[in-house]
Formats: structure tokens, sequence, C-alpha cells
């Protein structure tokens, strides 16, 4: 049975404020690790370079934008969901519309990410290989699903 309460559409300019809201309070959960000033700056890229420049799809729940997901070609660039809205299947559903536009996808989670890496895994995604990510002086995780 299809989900009535839930949608997904285009990204429009207008969703900015409302998806920058999201990821801060995503990150405020899953990225505990990370420091004020680095949150501070990737607001700013959030505005500015991210939202605008990727292929960004948002969630819908009950008429409100409550997540997103940013595409890079095959690449997640970004998932991000208001948290109490987790474990609804709205995550699963952006990865199978961007599945569904891309094929088999790649994305970059940080290790700490205990929230992101327990959902890529769920849907299969597996590690590909990792670095330091220095902006943020992180290690991340490439991960990647299987070509079918």
């Amino acid at each position: 049975m299809r989900n009535t309460r839930m949608k997904i559409r285009k990204y429009s300019a207008e969703d900015t404020d409302a998806l920058i809201s999201v990821w801060r309070s995503a990150s405020a959960v899953a990225h505990t690790f990370l420091t004020e000033s680095f949150l501070i700056q990737e607001t700013q890229n959030m505005r500015d370079i991210y939202l605008p420049n990727a292929e960004t799809w948002v969630v819908e729940w009950e008429g409100k934008p409550v997540g997103f997901i940013a595409l890079l070609e095959d690449e997640i660039g970004g998932l991000f969901l208001f948290p109490p809205l987790h474990g609804q299947g709205l995550g699963r559903a952006m990865v199978d519309h961007a599945v569904a536009l891309e094929g088999p996808l790649k994305v970059e989670v940080f290790e700490k990410n205990a929230i992101g890496r327990r959902f890529y895994d769920r849907y299969g995604f597996v590690e590909t290989g990792r670095y330091v990510f220095e902006p943020a002086g992180e290690i991340m995780l490439q991960m990647a699903m299987p070509a079918a």
C-alpha cells in the first residue's frame, strides 16, 4: 500500500531554510563529533553550494518538507531526515527514488556517524575505502551498493 502521507518531489529554492533546519537537526543527532565552527561553515555551504548545485529531492510528510537526498550523479552527496521521523521508511524511500534515477549508488559517511552507517549497512551498501576528511579531521568511509 502506498503511503499517502509521504511525497518525494524536486527541490526548489523556497525549500532552502526548511532543509537547512532538517540538516541541522539531523546533524545534532548524527554528527555530535563535529565542531560548531565546522557546522557553521557547512550551513553556509549547504545554502550557497550543495543544495543549489546537486540534484536534490525533497521528501514531504503530510505536506511539509522533512528531509532530502542530494545526488551528484550516482553519489549521494547528502541524505538527511528530521530525526523524529527516523524509522518510518522515508530514508529508504528517498534512496529507492535515487536508485530508480541513477542505478547503484555510492556514498561517503563519517565513521563516527553510527546512525548513517547503520542505515547504509541495512540498505546493502558495503565499505569500499576510507580516508581522513581534512576539514573535519574525521575518518570518512566510502561505501557503494553492489552492482546488480
